[in-house]
């Protein structure tokens, strides 16, 4: 009976010449269940049909382009350091996304795309935020494949067994006898955002179906919900980071981004509270004007 998660020894299936990365099936298929569940939720609100998958093809090139900047930019001694290779910094299929980026650039696409097809981007983001949060869950997998973002030390049961990893060949290190090197067992730190993340997305359904929120409120909700995680998962992981102040620079851009999730739920709220009294005082002077 093992007594520990293991973790694969190959990231990359060859097709002769040509390697998929088990890494971007991941990221794909959140992209495929997102996309699917945003356009469900946005045709119930009432958008066009497609409309999801319109957006998509300008949000999902934005947002890839945007993690992989984030990536590099917060982590640039891996490429422009001393034993770095710059090059590699275009290598996304090595690994190597930033949430915020993707977030952050995938929402430039999203808008573009949504004055495209006629939807407001407060809507798009509310109907996306359950299916975003599901893409994490599905992408954390890719961190399995390559068997790292993992945490401390560990002798749980459900502690995660490491190889040695060759990134660029996408596979584990042999020994002289051809058995991969295992480096240790370790805190699961993909499993378990994976699994809020899922949670996560299910709560948003729940909260949506049970009560009205004003545009934009149920995103703000969705960042809110995941930097929670993110702060926790943050100061367990053990991979090399970038440090300001005694704290891993995920952590800093956590309570940012919290407080930014906090901003637009409080600022939806407001917006909505406001366009009500305009419209009850609209409909008072058209009541005193007939009268």
């Amino acid at each position: 009976m093992l007594t520990y998660i293991p973790s694969p020894t190959v990231g990359a299936l060859h097709l002769g010449p040509l390697a998929i990365r088990c890494y971007a099936l991941c990221i794909l298929a959140g992209i495929v269940v997102a996309v699917w569940l945003t356009q469900r939720r946005l045709e119930a609100k009432g958008g066009p049909e497609g409309a999801a998958l319109d957006i998509a093809t300008w949000a999902v090139p934005f947002g890839i382009v945007g993690g992989r900047l984030y990536h590099v930019i917060t982590s640039p001694q891996a490429y422009f350091g001393k034993d770095g290779h710059p090059i590699d910094a275009l290598k996304i299929w090595h690994g190597g996304l930033g949430i915020w980026g993707a977030i952050a650039l995938g929402a430039v696409g999203a808008w573009i795309g949504c004055r495209r097809a006629g939807v407001r981007l407060a809507v798009l983001a509310d109907a996306a935020a359950p299916g975003v949060a599901l893409a994490e869950a599905l992408g954390r997998w890719g961190n399995w494949f390559n068997n790292e973002v993992y945490g401390s030390a560990t002798d749980l049961p459900w502690g995660l067994q490491i190889h040695e990893w060759d990134t660029l060949a996408g596979r584990a290190v042999t020994d002289a006898k051809g058995n991969a090197i295992v480096l240790g067992t370790f805190h699961p730190t993909f499993l378990y955002e994976s699994i809020w993340c899922v949670l996560l997305a299910i709560a948003l359904l729940w909260l949506d179906r049970r009560r009205q929120f004003a545009p934009g409120q149920l995103f703000g909700l969705l960042l809110m919900g995941y930097t929670i995680e993110r702060l926790i998962v943050e100061k367990m992981r053990t991979d090399p980071a970038n440090v300001i102040l005694g704290q891993r620079l995920n952590v800093w851009t956590s309570i940012l981004v919290f407080l930014l999730g906090l901003a637009l739920y409080l600022a939806a709220a407001r917006r909505a509270r406001s366009g009500n009294t305009e419209a009850a005082i609209s409909h008072n002077e058209k009541s005193a004007t007939t009268s």
